[in-house]
């Protein structure tokens, strides 16, 4: 049986790779086609307004990823390059302004707790980031509709969060044949970001998925999850020991590798990574070398295309929520 592997022009072998390398493009695709669907059911055009207030190369190709999205599907998309000390005030027209239907911000801005300010400006009915504290709390206690008992109205989760959730989903890592909610049981996944935007509200969302989950900074190691047998009803968080957990004795055992490190100087340790894992990479910066490749089953080396669905996803699902809300107010209005 001839061999699947190429001699180089050197006489060697090049190892080929066993796993596969899957675009976002194409995990996009169904979500693509949901939103095509979505916005044909409407009778208006919705308008989504980015706000840039910063020099980031990686925030502005975001930005312009988003505006060819929405333009080539018909959403409106308005971009707004504006001095971060005159932001608020843009952000609370935004809120006050009936033709706009979505807001986001392309963060960071001033890099501190004044972006949590911001973040909390932006009104829940046009939060299509889902950055604000309401849709925080709920999704670090794991509370997944905003009407309870009726649960009609969907909370909105962090788009680079959810879209990893959907990654997930595509690649096969949740299990369909266990009950909703714990669809991760048994899995164990490192994240190397620990960002109040990203790592640990994805940290929450996989460890309430049933996950076991370490998450990685430059400080320490903590794990979430709803313990061993999943009887908690949302994740609890504990700080490792770091004599006892270090990434070379917890990267082995892990199924899934999840890496958000905005530098380009940053490589995860490949030689770590077990034979068979999933491997996501969400920063804009590429934190693994091509020999991740022979290690992987599954390798995703960006994800934007899939976070940019999941942007547009939520401003329909707001659109929704409030038609909902407009609904029984006007039917409590007729009964009163």
């Amino acid at each position: 049986m001839a061999s699947s592997q190429q001699p180089t022009t050197t006489g060697s072998v090049t190892p080929k790779p066993a796993g596969r390398t899957i675009l976002a493009s194409t995990i996009a695709k169904p979500y693509i086609e949901e939103i095509t669907a979505g916005l044909q059911k409407l009778d208006f055009q919705p308008k989504l307004v980015g706000f840039l207030a910063n020099d980031d190369p990686a925030a502005k190709m975001y930005a312009n990823w988003t505006g060819k999205t929405c333009e080539s599907l018909g959403f409106k998309y308005d971009l707004i390059e504006v001095d971060k000390n005159e932001l608020e005030s843009a952000l609370i027209n935004a809120n006050n302004d009936d033709n706009v239907n979505g807001i986001m911000v392309y963060f960071p801005v001033f890099g501190d707790n004044q972006d949590q300010y911001l973040q909390q400006l932006i009104s829940t009915e046009k939060d299509v980031e889902g950055l604000n504290f309401m849709y925080y709390h709920n999704l670090y206690h794991n509370v997944r509709f905003l009407d309870p008992p009726t649960n009609e109205q969907k909370s909105i989760l962090p788009c680079t969060p959810l879209a990893m959730v959907k990654i997930l989903e595509y690649l096969s890592v949740y299990n369909k044949i266990l009950h909703y909610g714990n669809r991760l049981y048994g899995k164990k996944v490192l994240i190397v970001n620990r960002s109040e935007i990203v790592g640990r509200p994805l940290a929450a969302l996989l460890a309430n998925d049933g996950a076991t989950v370490y998450s990685v900074d430059i400080h320490n190691i903590q794990r979430f999850t709803r313990g061993d047998d999943l009887s908690a009803q949302r994740h609890k968080v504990i700080d490792l020991d770091p004599k006892e957990y270090t990434l070379e004795s917890i990267v082995p055992d892990c199924d899934v590798i999840i890496t958000g490190v905005p530098s380009e100087n940053y490589k995860f340790p490949s030689e770590l990574v077990k034979h068979g894992s999933v491997v996501i990479n969400f920063s804009s910066s590429k934190n693994f070398n091509d020999d991740i490749k022979l290690k992987a089953a599954l390798y995703v080396p960006s994800i934007g295309k899939v976070t940019i669905s999941m942007l547009l996803r939520n401003l329909l699902r707001l659109i929704e929520n409030k038609k909902i809300r407009l609904a029984r107010e006007a039917e409590a209005s007729k009964t009163a």
